[in-house]
C-alpha cells in the first residue's frame, strides 16, 4: 500500500530517535531529505542503505508532482528534514497537502522538535503558547513584533545566532525591557544552555558572547 511517513529525525543527539522511525527508514522504498550529505550522517549510524532523493526548499516544486506519482504507483517514501520534524519551520508542507488531495495515505510519527524541551526547560508557562517559529526576516517584521507583543500567553520564537542580538533587541523596544524570557541552544548536544531573565538581562549577557547553534526564545506572556 502507497504511503508518505513523515519521520522526526534527531536536532542534535543521534540517539534521539524512535525504534519505529529507525525500523520505518529501513523499510520504505525511498527517503526524501533535505541533503544527503546531513542525513547521511543519521543512516549511517543506524546502518540504513534505503535509497534516497532530495526534497527541500529549492526543488520542490519542480519534483513534486513527480514524487506524487510515484507514491501512487504503490511506494511507501519516507520525509525527513535536516533535523526535526518536517513542515515545523522546515521543508514538508507542500508534498503533505498535495498527498492530502491526492488522497494519498500520510502517517505522522512523533519525535523530535527543538521548540517543546525549550519551553519545558524555560520555566515559562506551558499550558498555554503560541509557536511563531522564525519571523519574517524583513517585510512585515515590524507588525508581526507588534502582534505579538500584545499576546497573552507564552511566546516561542526561532532565530539563528548571527540574529539573535538583533532580535533581543527589538523584543524589549516592542515588549517591555523586563518582560522574562529564556534563551535556549543547542538543544540536545553537549553543550545545551538555557539562559533565563529578563530581555535586558539577556541581551546584555549574549552582547559579549560568542553565539553557536540554533536558537530558541521563550518568552512570558505580557
Amino acid at each position: 500500500m502507497s504511503k508518505l511517513f513523515v519521520i522526526p529525525t534527531p536536532i542534535g543527539n543521534l540517539e534521539d530517535i524512535t525504534f519505529r522511525a529507525i525500523n520505518t527508514l529501513k523499510k520504505v522504498d525511498v527517503i526524501l531529505v533535505e541533503d544527503t550529505r546531513k542525513t547521511g550522517i543519521l543512516l549511517k549510524h543506524y546502518k540504513i542503505k534505503t535509497k534516497l532523493k532530495i526534497l527541500n526548499q529549492v526543488n520542490e516544486h519542480a519534483v513534486l508532482n513527480k514524487i506524487i506519482e510515484e507514491i501512487k504507483l504503490d511506494k511507501k517514501m519516507a520525509l525527513v528534514s535536516d533535523s526535526g520534524t518536517p513542515s515545523i519551520s522546515d521543508p514538508g508542507y507542500l508534498l503533505i497537502t498535495e498527498c492530502i488531495k491526492n488522497n494519498l495515505s500520510i502517517e505522522c510519527l512523533p519525535g523530535a522538535t527543538a521548540f517543546i524541551p525549550a519551553l519545558v526547560c524555560s520555566g515559562i508557562p506551558s499550558d498555554r503558547f503560541f509557536f511563531e517559529g522564525f519571523l519574517p526576516r524583513k517585510k512585515g517584521r515590524k507588525k508581526r513584533l507588534l502582534e505579538l507583543s500584545e499576546l497573552t500567553k507564552t511566546i516561542i520564537i526561532y532565530e539563528s545566532p548571527k540574529r539573535l542580538v538583533k532580535l533581543l533587541t527589538e523584543l524589549i523596544f516592542y515588549f517591555e525591557e523586563d518582560r522574562y524570557a529564556c534563551v535556549s541552544r543547542e538543544i540536545s548536544k553537549i553543550y545545551e544552555e538555557h539562559k533565563r531573565g529578563t530581555l535586558t538581562q539577556l541581551l546584555k549577557h549574549f552582547q559579549n558572547e560568542t553565539v553557536k547553534g540554533e536558537i530558541t526564545i521563550t518568552i512570558k506572556a505580557k
